[in-house]
């Protein structure tokens, strides 16, 4: 794919991720919905078009570029072992940053966290002196990684927080239609579940392309924390294997 096709691409999926439809973004840059429409079919973007889509949509012309990079807006990244030890050690760092990651301003993650002033001040500082930020005036924040983090299997944060996640994440009840829990068991050959893996891989990535993407919503923005549970492993049921053995 081109690099405008992949540009045209990326503001199709932030129109989408904002309910916005191209008649809604005619209006908010004053063309009518067919000029719209003819400008994504055919590409013809001028740098000032773009820059004005790009504003309508909440987004910087280098943050478009960025979501239009091959094999993802982006990819999830592993944190250092001293980054991943400077967040678990302490719950409302690692809270801060997670709510920076999902595009929170440093206003916003006080008011959520009941943080002052000075105990925010605090916070920021240790996430720009582990290299997780850059803090500038005004407690002005810019994060130094990817909006989506990959921590690492048996890291401090793994460690630290595994078990209570588990545990908080499956003892609810799943019923609403913004959940889903399914469960199968099945005897699979080598092949599938490569197959089963690589697919388990792709839906994680899409996970963080959305997540990526909806970073740059305001803070005002109808958002909800959501957590994805992947999880593959060979597995016969106690029950099945005690009669198996017994038989």
């Amino acid at each position: 794919m081109s690099e405008s096709k992949q540009i045209i691409a990326a503001l199709k999926r932030s129109l989408k991720a904002r309910g916005m439809t191209y008649a809604e973004l005619a209006r908010r840059i004053r063309l009518s919905e067919a000029s719209i429409k003819r400008i994504f079919a055919r590409g013809t973007f001028s740098l000032t078009r773009l820059e004005e889509i790009c504003g309508a949509l909440g987004l910087s012309m280098a943050e478009v570029v960025q979501m239009a990079a091959p094999q993802t807006l982006q990819t999830r990244q592993q944190l250092t072992l001293d980054q991943e030890q400077a967040l678990a050690g302490d719950p409302r760092t690692l809270a801060t940053f997670h709510l920076l990651l999902n595009g929170y301003r440093s206003a916003a993650v006080a008011a959520e966290l009941g943080l002052g002033e000075r105990e925010l001040r605090r916070i920021l500082v240790r996430l720009d002196a582990a290299g997780l930020i850059e803090l500038a005036p005004k407690m002005k924040v810019r994060l130094r990684t990817s909006h989506v983090i990959a921590w690492r299997p048996d890291g401090p944060v793994r460690r630290a927080y595994e078990a209570q996640v588990k545990n908080e994440f499956l003892k609810a009840q799943f019923d609403s239609k913004n959940e889903l829990l399914n469960f199968v068991s099945a005897e699979l050959s080598p092949a599938s579940v490569t197959v089963v893996v690589r697919k388990l891989e792709a839906l994680a990535r899409d996970f963080a392309d959305l997540a990526a993407l909806d970073a740059s919503l305001s803070d005002g923005d109808n958002k909800r924390s959501m957590g994805l549970m992947l999880a593959i492993r060979p597995w016969v049921f106690s029950m099945y294997a005690g009669l198996r053995r017994n038989g």
